[in-house]
């Protein structure tokens, strides 16, 4: 048996990779957005990114340049994305208004959730889709289930 752990240190146990054309300027944005560090990158001798690691609160984010022919492709080259990336923040109006301002594109306004979150959502510049939020309030199961089925019956 191996004394080595089998998960990294440092690591949580999912780290979602995501491919951005034009990775380099994607870690800029998501270093000023989401108050990320950058702990790692690799570069091709051609200036492609080909791994690099975020460190964004206790999670990691990794991110490199589109690899057509191992089929990483990013959302643009594939007609969009399925995934939304969901990432707390302390302040997510700041959050949201500095991603607008950087060239993204709003999904969803700003708002007070039911279940105790301010979010928004929007899409980067490289087709990705993420909810910003930061968490307001503290709200039980069952109030919970009473806000939701009131904003279901408000729906219609």
């Amino acid at each position: 048996m191996s004394d080595v752990n089998p998960i990294p240190d440092g690591y949580p146990t999912i780290c979602p990779g995501i491919s951005c054309a034009g990775a380099a300027q994607a870690l800029e944005f998501y270093t000023a957005i989401f108050g990320a560090t950058e702990r790692m990158r690799m570069q091709s001798p051609d200036g492609t990114v080909m791994h690099s690691e975020l460190l964004v609160g206790d999670s990691v984010l990794m991110v490199g340049d589109p690899v057509p022919e191992m089929g990483f492709l990013d959302p643009k080259a594939v007609g969009g994305s399925p995934v939304n990336l969901m990432v707390y923040v302390p302040d997510a109006d700041a959050a949201f208004a500095a991603a607008l301002d950087a060239g993204a594109a709003e999904i969803a306004p700003m708002t007070d959730q039911f279940y105790g979150d301010r979010s928004g959502a929007f899409e980067d510049p490289w087709g990705h889709r993420w909810t910003v939020a930061t968490h307001i309030e503290d709200v039980a199961p069952e109030e919970m289930e009473r806000r939701m089925a009131a904003m279901m019956d408000a729906a219609g």
